[in-house]
């Protein structure tokens, strides 16, 4: 009679009868749980992944020393650094692969308001879909709500990064010696959109690896609510 109750009380998110069965059936330790707050333990989950592990892309070498995200030449400049190693330049090459990560790093800063509202604005059927989601549901959650928007704030931040940075004069200095290089084509690639979007990239990866910790590594769930309610995920 319990689990009836409950479900007429949930019933009007739900589109149809079969869709509320499936609720029931995927999710029978709520009602011996409670009243569980699924939002607010995602919500504490995606805010860990934010202040846990984006904020170390935000260090030096955050990007270019961290294999899973470190960004690499897009595919039209590896032509660029195999013709400036062949000219003796492999150190200029090194510094434009460097100059691209500090970009990154420097503008990752810009990256939290942007996260914490898209977390503040989960709803319910948002989070049950997320709970009962694979392992990096919550990452794809943040990642689809929160895309356009950082795209458009990471865009210009990366313009002026690779300024204060001096990635601007690094990438000049390498594009006028490549395109001086006899019988080469000419190059004059679009780094910004490039950059901007594997630093997009590289913020969700880390995102998705504290999500991964907390759904499959009980000590992770550092807090009683995380605790309660991927307990829910592990009964399901």
């Amino acid at each position: 009679m319990k689990k009836v109750i409950v479900l007429l009380l949930i019933g009007g998110s739900f589109s149809s009868c079969a869709e509320l069965q499936q609720v029931a059936t995927q999710l029978p330790t709520i009602l011996a749980e409670g009243n569980v707050d699924i939002a607010g333990g995602l919500k504490e989950a995606l805010n860990n992944g934010i202040s846990k592990q984006v904020t170390k892309l935000t260090a030096t070498d955050g990007f270019y020393k961290n294999q899973m995200v470190k960004i690499l030449l897009p595919e039209e400049l590896k032509k660029v650094d195999s013709g400036l190693r062949k000219i003796g330049l492999g150190s200029l090459a090194d510094e434009g692969l460097k100059a691209m990560n500090r970009t990154a790093e420097d503008a990752v800063k810009t990256a939290t308001p942007i996260f914490v509202d898209a977390v503040k604005g989960m709803t319910f059927t948002d989070a049950r879909n997320i709970l009962m989601g694979n392992e990096s549901a919550a990452t794809t959650y943040l990642q689809n709500t929160t895309s356009t928007a950082l795209y458009g704030k990471f865009n210009p931040v990366i313009k002026n990064s690779f300024s204060k940075v001096g990635a601007d004069k690094v990438w000049t200095n390498i594009i006028t010696k490549y395109n001086s290089i006899p019988f080469v084509q000419k190059v004059n690639p679009d780094l910004t959109d490039y950059v901007t979007n594997q630093a997009m990239n590289g913020v969700f990866k880390m995102v998705a690896v504290e999500e991964k910790s907390i759904r499959t590594n009980l000590a992770s769930r550092t807090s009683e609510l995380l605790k309660r309610v991927f307990a829910l995920q592990d009964k399901k």
